[in-house]
């Protein structure tokens, strides 16, 4: 469906600056942005994905990935057409670099997406699979009926969006998922066509607003796995965004562009949950590797088993009022 967007600029020669994501993309009549999802039509923006689903499951909300979040229940989770990133590595490329004719794609009003999570017993609502702050209308829109239907509501994202888009969305954005993929300007650039600081920029904004954050860094080997990169991100992230923050860092495998590159060792993933809790981080976490004990979440004071996860499965759940039953000690998880 094709609806008028919002957070626009007009500008000479009926051109258009659209301000949803980072690009900032000006954007010539009858043109469209990076995304491949937003048009000039007549020296406005239209969002031409405004209810376009390529993908819809209930999935645990583990899957997103997020530890800290309603940990055990289940995420109503919608994915749309296109991406403002150009991901060597992405594994749902088929979604996200692809245009509207190629795809397969349905329609799921925001009325009834509320519906469907509700009727699949979900405790909220995940925005994901593809980058959702190019779906900015509809995720708007959903996202206000959710609250008022008592979900819980997570942008599973890429970091890419404005200020002024973040803003418009806290007041109905609960969790904010982010990826920060390196640390490294020229990574970002050549492997995913983007830049460092926007990305930085909004995970910290979303932190002020009051958001649930957690953050993932695919590890790739020969791309981003070198110790000295990984206390740099972790650094990041204890300082601006303090030490309670959940931090994942999960295995790559080879995929779309990058299938030349072997998968990351365990060791290394190892390597990089030992950085962070040196650095100070006091819940760090790998991901892709099934039955691994990092997986589970621990007291950063007692090592007491507080959450005990094989895969996307949850078995028990010991945390009590915040605190870890053993010691007392505080354990910030969003129930």
């Amino acid at each position: 469906m094709i609806k008028e967007g919002v957070l626009f600029d007009s500008l000479p020669d009926n051109k258009v600056k659209c301000n949803v994501c980072s690009h900032r993309c000006t954007i010539a009549e009858g043109k469209l942005g990076v995304c491949r999802t937003r048009q000039n039509k007549n020296g406005k923006i239209y969002t031409l994905i405004y209810n376009t689903v390529s993908s819809e499951a209930v999935d645990p909300v583990e899957k997103k990935p997020l530890y800290h979040f309603l940990p055990g229940t289940l995420s109503y989770s919608l994915g749309t057409i296109g991406c403002n990133f150009r991901c060597m590595h992405c594994q749902n490329w088929n979604i996200s670099q692809v245009t509207l004719e190629e795809a397969w794609t349905k329609e799921i009003t925001p009325e009834e997406a509320i519906k469907r999570a509700l009727a699949t017993g979900c405790k909220s609502i995940a925005w994901t699979y593809n980058e959702p702050a190019i779906w900015h209308e509809y995720t708007y829109d959903s996202a206000v009926l959710a609250k008022k239907a008592g979900l819980k509501t997570i942008y599973v994202t890429n970091g890419y969006i404005t200020p002024e888009a973040l803003r418009r969305m806290a007041p109905y954005l609960d969790a904010f998922r982010v990826d920060i993929k390196s640390f490294s300007d020229d990574f970002y650039r050549k492997i995913c066509g983007a830049r460092l600081a926007p990305v930085l920029e909004s995970t910290k904004l979303a932190k002020e607003l009051g958001m649930h954050i957690e953050v993932i860094t695919l590890v790739i080997p020969t791309k981003n796995d070198s110790p000295e990169e990984i206390t740099q991100i972790v650094k990041w992230v204890h300082d601006n965004l303090g030490a309670d923050t959940p931090m994942h860092f999960t295995r790559f495998y080879p995929m779309y562009k990058m299938d030349d590159i072997p998968a990351t060792q365990t060791e290394t993933l190892e390597m990089a949950h030992d950085i962070a809790k040196k650095e100070g981080m006091r819940f760090v976490y790998t991901g892709n590797v099934p039955g691994h004990k990092y997986e589970n979440t621990y007291c950063p004071k007692c090592n007491a088993l507080l959450i005990d996860r094989a895969g996307f499965r949850v078995s028990a759940i010991k945390v009590k009022d915040g605190k870890c039953p053993e010691c007392g000690e505080r354990v910030p998880i969003v129930v």
